[in-house]
């Protein structure tokens, strides 16, 4: 390889040949850099040489993962630890002991470390296999953890719960039940939306939501199972000494918004009674509608 060569103050250009050789090792060979002077350093004439290295590299195989282990494999192995004799262990798991003993060989092959020293016709477990049976231990005690997390959640003792209610449900039929819940279940994890029916259906067809609390829909949505919780009758309210007549006399209307289940539920009632619908507020909440009607703005109809 050419050495480098530096320039001096002046532009003028020298220059020497130098060598490094690098010593080698099992794992690493190569050269370093030589940087020299041939003058004091305010003259600048400075020269280095990079000689080519080699590098090897050694990779260290990873740990082969082991063939399946049953959980059953590993409790037989706990059991025949803890238990005074082979027949004993095999009682205790619920096997026979030709299955029991079928099921360690499994094991230990699978493992492909020995585990079992023999006794004459006995076999116990070797001082040496201690690792296998603590691990054995470990991974039997998180299952059952695991067991039991997974029976929490499918019998609603634990895990989420998203939950949509519409405000009537969730603030006058059914806040009791809420709280008797949140008592009663501490450790599920309950998330609350209130929101108009339609809203909510949307939701849980989505998949956003478990379980919605609202007005029947006019037509059955595909997908969602649907069960009655309760019924309340609906009743048309007047403005303040406004005369009660015919239907074909009430209104204007303040009602719930276009789209409300309770909106169609209340629209197609109306109209089989020949009233006129000129609708000319509207709001979601009940409280609102009532207060409208108070004050002289229109017709309604609520809950009763």
């Amino acid at each position: 390889m050419q050495p480098l060569a530096g320039r001096d103050d002046t532009g003028d250009e020298r220059g020497r040949n130098g060598a490094h050789t690098g010593s080698e090792d099992t794992e690493l060979a190569g050269g370093g850099s030589d940087l020299s002077c041939s003058h004091p350093i305010d003259d600048k004439r400075c020269f280095s040489s990079l000689s080519c290295c080699e590098v090897r590299l050694k990779y260290s195989a990873g740990v082969q993962p082991l063939p399946d282990l049953s959980i059953r494999q590993l409790e037989y192995l706990v059991a025949v630890a803890e238990a005074p004799t082979w027949a004993v262990a095999a009682e205790r798991v619920g096997v026979s002991a030709s299955a029991l003993s079928q099921g360690l060989a499994e094991l230990e092959r699978r493992v492909g470390v020995a585990l079992f020293d023999r006794d004459g016709r006995r076999r116990l477990v070797r001082p040496s296999a201690a690792p296998v049976v603590a691990h054995a231990r470990q991974v039997l005690g998180l299952t059952h953890d695991l067991a039991g997390w997974a029976d929490r959640v499918r019998t609603g003792r634990s895990g989420a719960l998203r939950l949509g209610m519409i405000d009537a449900a969730a603030v006058v039929h059914l806040p009791d039940q809420l709280r008797r819940f949140r008592t009663d279940h501490p450790d599920v994890d309950l998330r609350l939306r209130v929101a108009p029916s339609a809203e909510l259906l949307e939701l849980l067809v989505a998949g956003e939501l478990d379980l919605v609390v609202c007005v029947d829909p006019p037509t059955p949505v595909s997908g969602i199972d649907t069960a009655l919780l309760l019924t309340e009758d609906l009743a048309v309210y007047a403005p303040p000494g406004h005369p009660s007549g015919p239907p074909t006399t009430w209104g204007p209307w303040v009602l719930f918004p276009a789209g409300s289940h309770t909106r169609a539920l209340v629209v197609d009632e109306l109209r089989r009674l020949g009233a006129p619908l000129d609708v000319i507020a509207e709001s979601h909440q009940p409280d609102v509608l009532r207060e409208m009607v108070q004050l002289g703005v229109g017709w309604t109809v609520l809950p009763t």
